[in-house]
This record gives structure tokens, sequence and C-alpha cells, in this order.
């Protein structure tokens, strides 16, 4: 801007400069040239004395360097000094000479067919009737004014530089407010008039920008604290893989809490498949899959950003899905369980029905077939019972109205339940401890503690015990149930609790176990919030315990 205006004052300046010069050079033209008719009237009023003093032949005597014509009343030529008289044309007809004949005298400035100069010329009518007409070239005042031409151009010099400096001066001034002004606080400081406009609408702008900056601070602020606080993984890049933004979590899974600034993910991450997915989603293809990193399982999601068809990037989701995945394998062994054991009561019942229909069955086996029969299918319905009680313990988070449940009575008649079953294995049964009450479902407490109770006895030896303890302990309720039956190896008691899991598969099909009891404790304990503890020594018995 400031180049911009010093051109154009300096322009201005220049051309004014020219302006005045031209004017000058013209006024001066103009005044040379009356003065050269003022000499010519005054060289005619001598040429007229001098013939009085001469007589004839006046005209040709005088010394003079203007041109002399004599002219008769029809325009004839009598006389010149510069040229042959007798050969010129009748100059009746000149403005000059038309003039003189009507007024007495006459100028005009044209150009000179005899000479072919610019001629100033003035004729004086004489008393007897003739012109006499005295006539100078322009060529003289021409170099009157080139005289003055090196004065000119000096002047003109002159002028140029003042008009360079003034033109600099003033842009400057002009210029130096605008860029003084404050643009965080524009009112503030000395701001001429003509700058009001545009320090209002800075202002305005100013509260707009701010108002902006605002609202995209707090969207970011929004945007931060969701991401942030997301378990998920995010990530968002650019069209050449660069990690323009991302959340912690993506950080620490991919390795990169120390990555200064924007990288290349090929680079920060040494994971082909996230690499490969965000290639896929850069070349505008959605694309997800599982990612298994150690003991997690993670889906990826990458899917391309683009707007109006124009491709900007793309974003990546790493979604923790270990637990689904973990729910899933334990459907599908759950299922595989299931069928198994379906299939192994089944098919012995459905092997001696088929028998006794065939009529291959002899008549003193039909008993223990029937008592097979009977056995296999007790054991299906206990099987199914398990099954649904699970499937309700999955399902009862919020379904069972909780209510405050006696412990210690509902273990004291869990025993007496099972008092027939313990003393056909010489199993004795003890409930010490005290009166302690928890918020409860009391039909899920009910099936944990008979669990927990018909385990013990059935996996007992002979003359052992059985010993249910109730008492509080830190503010918290504890049930413990314990044993001094064969216990379980060290190895096998962090996988008891799975569903249909066997320590040993054949003693517990014959006793008569599905294998889902500590599976329903289990659950029992997950929607009450309690905790399980296993105790167990091989030979030595089994101690669990539950802090509500």
């Amino acid at each position: 801007m400031k180049r911009k205006l010093f051109a154009h004052f300096l322009l201005i300046g220049l051309l004014a400069t020219f302006l005045c010069c031209g004017c000058l050079l013209a006024v001066l033209a103009r005044q040379l040239e009356t003065q050269a008719f003022d000499q010519l009237a005054q060289e005619a009023v001598l040429a007229l004395q001098g013939d009085a003093r001469a007589g004839d032949g006046w005209l040709s005597s005088l010394q003079t360097d203007l041109r002399l014509t004599h002219i008769a009343a029809d325009g004839t030529v009598l006389f010149d000094n510069q040229a042959d008289a007798s050969g010129m044309d009748n100059h009746l007809g000149r403005q000059e000479i038309a003039q003189a004949l009507a007024t007495g005298q006459g100028q005009a400035i044209h150009r000179s067919k005899t000479l072919a100069e610019r001629t100033l010329y003035y004729a004086l009518r004489l008393e007897d009737g003739t012109v006499l007409r005295l006539a100078c070239t322009q060529s003289s005042a021409l170099s009157a004014v080139m005289g003055v031409l090196p004065l000119i151009a000096v002047l003109l010099l002159a002028m140029g530089l003042l008009c360079v400096l003034l033109a600099a001066r003033l842009s400057s001034q002009l210029v130096r407010p605008i860029n003084a002004i404050n643009l965080d606080h524009p009112h503030a400081g000395d701001v001429y008039p003509e700058l009001s406009a545009l320090v209002e609408r800075i202002q305005q702008q100013n509260h707009t920008i701010r108002q902006q900056m605002e609202r995209l601070l707090q969207s970011q602020r929004e945007f931060t604290a969701i991401t942030e606080n997301m378990s998920e993984g995010f990530l968002l890049l650019s069209t050449r893989m660069e990690v323009l933004s991302g959340n912690h979590a993506a950080f620490r899974l991919l390795g990169m809490e120390d990555s200064p600034g924007p990288v290349l993910l090929p680079d920060a991450c040494g994971i082909e498949r996230i690499v490969n997915a965000a290639e896929a989603a850069l070349a505008g293809i959605r694309n997800e899959g599982i990612l298994p990193l150690g003991a997690m399982s993670w889906q990826v999601i990458a899917s391309p950003v683009s707007t109006d068809g124009r491709l900007w990037g793309a974003v990546i989701l790493l979604l923790d899905v270990t637990e689904r995945e973990s729910r899933e394998a334990l459907r599908r062994e759950f299922s595989a369980n299931v069928s198994h054991e379906l299939k192994t009561p089944l098919t012995s019942i459905s092997g001696y029905a088929e028998l006794m229909k065939q009529g291959m069955l002899p008549p003193e086996k039909t008993k223990n077939a029937a008592e097979t029969i009977y056995r296999e299918s007790q054991r299906l319905i206990a099987l199914i019972g398990d099954i649904i009680n699970l499937s309700q313990l999955d399902e009862a988070e919020g379904r069972f109205e909780q209510e405050q449940v006696d412990l210690y009575r509902l273990a004291g008649e869990v025993l007496d339940s099972l008092k027939m079953m313990a003393d056909q294995r010489h199993v004795s049964l003890a409930l010490t401890g005290g009166r302690q009450t928890v918020i409860g479902i009391a039909h899920v407490l009910r099936e944990m503690l008979y669990n927990l109770c018909d385990n013990a006895i059935k996996y007992n030896r002979d003359g052992g015990s059985v010993t249910v303890h109730i008492a509080q302990k830190q503010r918290h309720v504890q049930l413990t149930v314990r044993d001094t039956g064969i216990g379980i190896p060290f190895e096998d008691q962090q996988r008891v609790f799975e569903r249909f899991y066997r320590v040993d598969k054949s003693r517990s099909r014959a006793m008569g176990g599905t294998g889902l009891g500590l599976s329903i404790v289990k659950h029992g304990a997950q929607l009450h919030h309690a905790s399980i503890d296993l105790s167990s020594e091989p030979g030595k018995g089994t101690t669990v315990t539950l802090v509500f």
C-alpha cells in the first residue's frame, strides 16, 4: 500500500510539474510572440521615418534582418528585400494585408510558401494606400525559448526531487497510523477520522473472531474430553499417512506416547494390520477386523474421511473387544460342552429304550435298564436345570427385587436339605458364626450355598466334615464353606469356576455332577458384587470364601 501511495503521489507531483512547465512555456512563447509583433510595429514606424528622410529607394537602402515587402493596393508585390518581387503571387488575400487595408494595420502568423518557414507578419497601410509588411521567422522566438530550456530542465529536476521527497513523506504519514493500529484494541492510539470506518470494522471483526474462537475452543475441549476419556483408541490421519490427532488410548496401544508432533503412521506404528487398514481407508475403502494383541483383542475400524467426493484423510477406531471375544469363545465352548453333556445320557437312554423296544433285553436286566434310564434322565434334568439357572443369572441384573437376607438362617436350611446325602457319605455338617444379613436375592443365594455345600459333600472322604462359617470382618460379611475332601490341584484352581470344567471327569459324572455348580456360584457372586476366594490342597480339603 505504501508503494502504491508513493507512486500515485509522485505521479501527481510530476504531472503537475510538467503541466506547470508546459503552461509556463506556452505563456513565454505567447509573450515572445507579442514582443515580436511589437518589435515589427516599431520597425515599421522607423521605416516610415526613414522614408521621409531618404525619399525614393528608401526600402532598398534599409539595413535590417527583417523581411520587408511593399505591396500595392491591388495586392501586387512592388518590392521584397529577400525575394524577387516579380515572381511572387498577389498578396491581396493575405490576412494581414486585408486587415491593414481595412483598418490601417494587421498581423498574422503563417507558413511562408516562399521561405517555407513559420513567419510572423505585421502590415501597415501607408498614406499612398500601399501596404508595408514586415516579417520575421519564428525561429528567433524559439531560440529565445530554447535559451531558457536549461533553466527549465534544472527546475524540472529540482521539482522532481521535491516530488519524490514529498511523496515519500506523505505516503509514510498516511500509512503510519494504519500500521500503528492495535488490532486487539483498534480504538487505542491516535487514529485520524478517515480511518474510523476501518477501525470500527476491525473492532467488529475482532468480536466475531473472538466468538468463533470461543466456540472452536469449546468444541475442541468437548472433543478432547470425549476422546481422552474413551477406553477406545482414536486416530485421525492425513492423506499422507500423518497422525494429525489421537487420544492416549491409541498412543499407548501403538507405543507412541513420546512421539513429538505429527509423525507418519508406518514409522510410529509397527503393527502391519493397522497400517494396512489405514492404507485401505485412504484408498476410499472402509474396512474392519480383529487385532489380537497379547491377551487382548481389538477391533480395528478404518474409515475414509471425505467431503463432496474429495478425500481429506482417514479415521481409525480401536475398540477393546476382549470381553466380547471371550464371551463368544465361552459361548462356543458352552454350546460344544452342552452338546457333549446332553449326548452322553441321551445315547444311553436311547440305547436301552431301543433294546426294550426290540425285545432284546432279558427280563432279569429290565430293572437295571430302567434304573439306568431313570438315572440318566435325572442327570439330564439336573443339567437342564443348571443351564436354566445360569441363563437366569446372566440376565438377572435388575430383574429380581433385592431384600434383606439372613445368611445364617439360609445356610441352616441348605444344610438341613443336604443332611440325608451327607449321612449317606458319613460326612458331618456344621454351621458356625452368627447371624449376618446382606442385601440380595434369596433364591440365588440359596442356589449358591447349595452348590458349594453339595460339592463339599460329594468330593469329601468318608467320615469327613463340612463347615459353614458366617461372620463379619472389616465391615464385610464373609461366608466360608470348608471341607476335608480330596482337594483341587493347584493348576486347576483357576479354572474350576468355568462352565463344564471338571478336575476328574469320570468321578464327577459318577457323582452326578453337571460341571456347572461353581459357574452358578461365580455368576451369583457377580450379581451380588461379592468376591470369591478359593484355597485348596490336594488330599487335605478345600475352602471357598464369599465376601459380601
